[in-house]
């Protein structure tokens, strides 16, 4: 009886053993291993970036300049780094009073892009797009090129625009640029800074709004001061703003 069960392993192991052989044999005919590769390059962007809503910056729009009788924005400029859109303000029809007054700007209407949709109204913005791939950051500055004036030259002394509540808004995943909270333009001609971008920052579609979600707050927020001692004409003032963008990274 001992003798049986001895033959039995020993039938059993050797079984293991060629079972164990076949399954080395089988493997030393695979087809081996082999690798391939994945690519993809990126060059600068130099499409023009439409404006988008300053309050759900995925969406397009048709933004409009309340300043302008057709109601037609400039275009944005050109090239991998850009000045898409920026607001004009306009401060309304007031009643002339010796009074210190302190007016503010309509608050930016628009429309998504390419519908016929009612217009509807957000916080008053400027947007810039850095798509060079270089993440060389860059600055936004203003500046108000002249007083208020009329067609025949007669300036609004002393009137001062401030624009407040200064906050970014961008759906990048990029480092943010940074915003100026309040810029208050008392000089004519001279430049202030907006916001920038440090170096390894600001890469894609940044928003500068005064304002935000809150309408209430945002109707406030680009304001204008006239003294009560300037003279006033009947009639309408006007003034410009150029905004300069520049590839100068920001502090």
């Amino acid at each position: 009886m001992k003798y049986n069960k001895i033959i039995s392993l020993a039938s059993v192991m050797a079984l293991g053993l060629s079972m164990g052989a076949g399954v080395v044999s089988a493997a030393g005919q695979d087809g081996g291993e082999y690798t391939s590769n994945g690519l993809i390059e990126f060059t600068p962007g130099e499409k023009p970036v439409d404006p988008v809503d300053p309050l759900d910056p995925e969406q397009p729009v048709d933004p409009t300049d309340p300043t302008d009788p057709e109601g037609k924005p400039q275009p944005g400029t050109p090239g991998p780094l850009s000045i898409d859109f920026a607001s004009s303000f306009h401060f309304g029809e007031n009643t002339i009073t010796s009074k210190d007054e302190t007016y503010y700007a309509k608050l930016q209407k628009y429309k998504d892009k390419g519908t016929d949709q009612d217009l509807r109204e957000g916080p008053n913005y400027v947007q810039v797009t850095d798509n060079r791939g270089t993440l060389a950051g860059w600055t936004l500055k203003v500046k108000q090129t002249k007083q208020f004036e009329t067609d025949d030259s007669h300036k609004l002394d002393g009137a001062k625009i401030t624009l407040t509540n200064g906050n970014i808004n961008t759906v990048s995943e990029s480092a943010p640029a940074t915003a100026v909270k309040e810029i208050a333009i008392d000089k004519m001609d001279a430049d202030f800074l907006v916001m920038s971008a440090k170096k390894d920052a600001g890469a894609g579609t940044f928003l500068t709004r005064w304002g935000n979600e809150d309408l209430a707050k945002s109707k406030e927020s680009v304001k204008l001061f006239v003294p009560g001692k300037a003279v006033k004409k009947k009639a309408q003032y006007r003034t410009s703003f150029v905004w300069t963008l520049t590839d100068v990274p920001g502090n």
